[in-house]
């Protein structure tokens, strides 16, 4: 199936996607609506479970092949990757284990959204100078500000792959390829690009991404990478049977963790979850993430104009094409943008009410691929 084929097919978008019967969904920057497909893969295993012991109704290969998969599309080993859920449970693995000494600096984007943000606030009891980036308009992150914003003492950047409101998504390769001919560690938020946009981890040393947004998979099913050569210097933060070897489950004297990302997993895995996240990946896989891309940026640059043609004022309208995100957020000066998202609700469209720095709210379109020109049509004409 291709983007194409989905959208030539009325009956084959339906059915992969029940939400288009309810709704214009226009909100998978916030908890996306699942496909069909990833549905089905939880509730096969949910109705499996109920004969026994939930472990073994799980499909064979199961844990394996997701790690498999979410190592395929960023470009890493499956070695590489850990199972750990929420996107704020894994950054604040990696803020909490990192060995950070008194005057080492991090530079972090405080208008980020919370969860990339507050795991290295929390650094500075613990000595860490934390540094906030300086930045003309809302998310908007340069390469050359992250070069104008490190020195000698900084050990770390964590920057979100895309930002949640104006959608402007980071140059990763040139920001971490400049980290790290400084020796400075990078760490990505993706959960705004993952399945989204291409995204390699060649330049990067730590990310983490939960799949319920743009991926298309259930809450609480995120991966954590964490780069091969660093996994003895990230300590683990949580310990379990699962993380520290416990040979026939019996505890022993000696502390040993796996020899690769699992060492991150404590226990036992959220297998529902992972059931749903492995279709999701099937699905775009399937489709193809650099033809999903192409999608998001034409619709993107469809509705800013249609949606500056009825007097709203769109956040960064223009963009290259390497930082074209799939959001688009807008106001009007003066207006109730509260009564705006509502009049989009009662009209059949979902969006996101989001407020900025400074108070302002803006509503934030973000469809997907399945989504259709007449469908953004109908939401744009609902706008006052």
């Amino acid at each position: 199936m291709t983007i194409s084929e989905l959208h030539a097919d009325e009956e084959l978008r339906r059915f992969e996607f029940p939400v288009v019967e309810k709704t214009v969904f226009l909100g998978h920057a916030g908890v996306c609506p699942l496909p069909r497909r990833a549905a089905l893969a939880v509730a096969e295993l949910a109705m499996a479970s109920t004969l026994g012991d939930q472990a073994e109704a799980q499909p064979a290969g199961l844990i394996q092949d997701v790690r498999v998969r979410a190592a395929h599309l960023l470009g890493a080993q499956a070695t590489e990757i850990a199972l750990v859920g929420p996107t704020s449970l894994a950054l604040s693995y990696i803020a909490g284990g990192l060995p950070f000494r008194r005057g080492d600096n991090v530079l972090v984007y405080f208008d980020d959204y919370p969860s990339n943000v507050y795991p290295w606030m929390a650094l500075a009891d613990r000595g860490v100078e934390v540094r906030f980036l300086n930045l003309r308009e809302l998310g908007k992150i340069r390469t050359v500000d992250v070069q104008g914003q490190v020195d000698e003492n900084t050990r770390l950047v964590a920057l979100s792959s895309a930002h949640f409101v104006s959608g402007w998504r980071i140059n990763v390769e040139a920001i971490g390829h400049f980290l790290r001919s400084r020796n400075i560690l990078f760490c990505v938020d993706a959960i705004q690009t993952l399945g989204a946009f291409p995204l390699s981890v060649k330049h990067v040393d730590f990310l983490a991404a939960d799949s319920h947004k743009w991926l298309l998979g259930p809450s609480s099913a995120g991966i954590l990478y964490v780069k091969q050569d660093l996994q003895d210097f990230l300590q683990p933060m949580v310990h379990g049977w699962h993380n520290v070897r416990s040979p026939a489950y019996l505890t022993q004297e000696d502390m040993a963790y796996r020899k690769d990302a699992r060492r991150y997993e404590a226990g036992s895995h959220n297998l529902l979850g992972l059931a749903g996240l492995r279709a999701a990946l099937e699905l775009a896989e399937e489709m193809g993430v650099p033809a999903i891309a192409a999608e998001l940026a034409r619709q993107r640059a469809r509705c800013v104009p249609l949606i500056e043609a009825r007097n709203y004022t769109v956040l960064l309208p223009e963009m290259h094409a390497d930082n074209t995100g799939a959001i688009v957020s807008f106001f009007r000066e003066g207006a109730d943008m509260a009564a705006v998202h509502q009049t989009l609700r009662e009209g059949g469209v979902t969006s996101s009410l989001r407020t900025i720095p400074g108070g302002q709210m803006v509503v934030r379109f973000s469809p997907h691929y399945y989504n259709t020109d007449a469908e953004l049509d109908r939401a744009v004409g609902l706008l006052p």
